[in-house]
Parts: C-alpha cells; structure tokens; sequence
C-alpha cells in the first residue's frame, strides 16, 4: 500500500516557513459534526466501539495546538453541509471534496489530503472489470449518495450524463452502500482510494478495487460561511504538514491500521 502514500493519499505539500506562530483560542468550545461511515478518515470501530480515524486524529491535534474544546456529533452526510451552512456546527468532516458549488454555500480549510477515486466491486466479481465494460451492461447498478462527487462520477463520467438514472441507487450513507455492494442488491461502489483501501483491507477477499483511477479529489474541513475559525485552522494545518504530523497520521492510518483487523 505504499503507492497510497505517494499517490493518492500524499497531503499536499507546504514547506516550513508557511507555518507561522498559531494563535490561542484560550479554550474556546466548538462542535464538530461527522457521519462516522468513512474508514479509516472517520468510523465506529468494530473491536471497541469507539469513533476513531484520521480525521479524529487531525482534529485532535489542531485542537491542541489553537486550544480548541471539541465535541462532536454525529449527521447524515446529506444533511451536513446545509448544517453547517446554517450555523448549526462549527466545522464539519468526512472527506468532503471541495467544490466551487460547495464553496457558495459553506467554507472549506485548505486541502489537509489529496486522494484518487476508485471502483470497489465484490471479491468475486467477473462481469466488469473498469467503468466502460461497467456503462456497457445495462443490468449493472451502483450505489451512491445523492449529491456527491462519486454521485455525479457516475452519472457524467461512468454513466450517460442522466442524473435520474435507474442505475444508480441512492442510500443515506457510505457504508449502507458499502453492505448493498457485499449483498448483491448493487454491483459498484465508487469512492476515493482511502475509503476503497480501507474496505479492501478489512474484506478478507470480500472487496476489490478494478479499472483505472477515475480522477482526484482534494479534502477539506467545512464552515459556515466568513467562519473566523478557517484561518486559525488552515494554520494548523500548515503547521502539522510542516512538522511531518500529516504524515504520520498518513502511515497510522493508511499503512498500519486495519479496519475490523
């Protein structure tokens, strides 16, 4: 899994002298909202029960160095974004790509990783093996979450352009997804390589990923929108890519780490 590191899942670079002096927010309470559907960015683990995963990690550490106190709630993603947009929680995360029609309506950091989206399919599956074979048989399904980057990759770069295509099944999150794929009531998943590694790693053979990358995404943390937290945070962030912390995190959670394992 190392071409994860270098590839798919390098946080963008930022050299030491971007990272200036960061301020003290002397304690100040924030709510951090997440779906926890997202390994190994952000999930419940299987062994503890625990919410844990990178992006628990990387707000952890932010919170630490701008003396930030975090609590966290949970939402579905596709209530998240207009959450946040309202005021409703103050930063949220689940590897949200940032997008120019997302940017209208909430905040984004500066990217803190960069990944490459992929197509998960079941261990066993022989009927496709990349998305132009995929496109070609009708009777094929994916599954999505409506208005995502997977959503609309598929729609416009898999599918023929029809946002209301019968081949796309929508569920209110990843991992219901996810479980749709390993029961058969769909035949593709597309996400981006770290939840797709993630899968695959905790499948035992159950998962795979096929065809050609489809594209990148880069990830950022929301706010509503002239949040004086944004700056504060995207300080943070230089810092932690700086000192190697964003790497760190890279090998715990992409190279070490085993979802279910």
């Amino acid at each position: 899994m190392k071409h994860i590191l270098t590839a798919a899942l390098v946080a963008l670079g930022a050299s030491a002298a971007a990272a200036a002096d960061l301020p003290d927010l002397a304690g100040r309470e924030i709510t951090v909202v997440t779906e926890n559907a997202y390994p190994p960015l952000q999930f419940v683990d299987p062994k503890t029960g625990a919410a844990v995963g990178w992006e628990y990690d990387a707000m952890a550490e932010i919170a630490k160095r701008l003396n930030l106190d975090v609590s966290y709630e949970n939402i579905s993603w596709d209530a998240m974004i207009p959450a946040v947009s309202e005021g409703q929680f103050d930063i949220g995360m689940t590897g949200i790509t940032i997008r120019e029609d997302r940017a209208e309506v909430v905040d984004f950091s500066d990217p803190y990783m960069r990944s490459e989206m992929v197509m998960l399919v079941r261990g066993d599956e022989t009927r496709f093996s990349d998305a132009a074979s995929f496109a070609a048989d009708s009777d094929l399904l994916m599954a999505a979450q409506p208005g995502t980057t997977p959503f609309y990759v598929g729609v416009y770069d898999v599918l023929d352009g029809d946002e209301a295509t019968p081949r796309i099944k929508l569920f209110e999150t990843f991992g219901a997804g996810v479980q749709a794929l390993r029961t058969g009531d769909v035949d593709l998943v597309l996400t981006d390589g770290t939840a797709g590694e993630g899968y695959v790693a905790a499948s035992d053979g159950g998962l795979k990923i096929v065809g050609e990358k489809l594209g990148t995404e880069d990830f950022g943390f929301i706010f509503s929108k002239g949040s004086d937290l944004v700056a504060p945070v995207n300080a943070a962030i230089a810092e932690m890519k700086a000192d190697g912390t964003i790497d760190a995190l890279n090998k715990k959670w992409f190279l070490d780490f085993k979802v279910g394992g």
